[in-house]
């Protein structure tokens, strides 16, 4: 068989029931290329070599997994990707379809590799910690709306799909987990600069609990500190209140 890294947070998904419900998520949207991140022990894998008419690729950094797949799935060995999600470019030249149980400690990085490829990714499935899912989907005004949500929501709509209890893994996570899924935003908001909403955002955040006027105040002239949004604390703001200003920086 194989081994599980901790280092890698290799945490496998085995019921079949989950596997299913990932499947069916990602198929609700059509697609031609398919990205998976962490294949592991191929338990979403054989379901997706399944599916006719799309250009499949998987990326997977434990060479030990490399090998168990392809014997596993001998369809897959030119398939395969022996790399980090980080360390990679985008695996196609046009837009393509992500989808995986993604390695909780770097899943935050993942994303953020997403927002990398937002002009290419036209959909992503995947499986999160619970409290991260919980985070990217959060609306504003609560508690655990934040820079990830912000980021997420200015390029993407986010639907929390469903909630997976730890035993559908081995060896069973000490956390829950969730299937979200990201599809681009029909409009995205306005804004200076990506560079200036990603500072600004994280600026923001930082100081969270501080009212806007003062976590931010170096980006901004005195006299529009003055506004009355500046009197709000970051996760009071809108994602488009965030992209509106932007216009108004430095």
């Amino acid at each position: 068989m194989y081994t599980l890294k901790k280092s890698l947070g290799q945490h496998f998904l085995h019921d079949r029931v989950v596997c299913e419900k990932i499947i069916a998520a990602l198929q609700e949207r059509p697609f031609r290329q398919l990205l998976e991140v962490g294949p592991g022990g191929g338990a979403l894998t054989g379901y997706l070599l399944a599916i006719d008419h799309i250009e499949f690729k998987a990326v997977e950094i434990d060479r030990e997994k490399i090998e168990y797949l392809v014997k596993k799935f001998p369809a897959i060995k030119d398939k395969l990707i022996n790399e980090s999600i980080l360390d990679i470019q985008a695996p196609f030249d046009t837009p393509f379809t992500i989808v995986g149980n993604f390695p909780y400690n770097i899943s935050t990085q993942i994303v953020f590799k997403i927002l990398d490829w937002k002009d290419q990714v036209e959909c992503m499935v995947g499986m999160f910690q619970k409290e991260v899912a919980e985070r990217i989907a959060a609306p504003e005004g609560t508690k655990v709306y934040g820079i990830l949500s912000v980021l997420v929501k200015a390029f993407f709509d986010v639907e929390y799909l469903f909630e997976v209890n730890e035993h559908a893994f081995t060896p069973p996570p000490k956390v829950k987990s969730a299937v979200i899924r990201f599809t681009p935003r029909k409009e995205r908001p306005p804004m200076k600069s990506e560079k200036a909403f990603f500072n600004l955002v994280k600026t923001a955040f930082n100081q969270r609990r501080k009212m806007l006027r003062n976590g931010v105040k170096g980006l901004f002239r005195p006299e529009f500190l003055e506004e009355e949004i500046f009197t709000k604390r970051a996760e009071q703001l809108s994602v488009d209140d965030f992209a509106s200003l932007t216009f108004k920086m430095n």
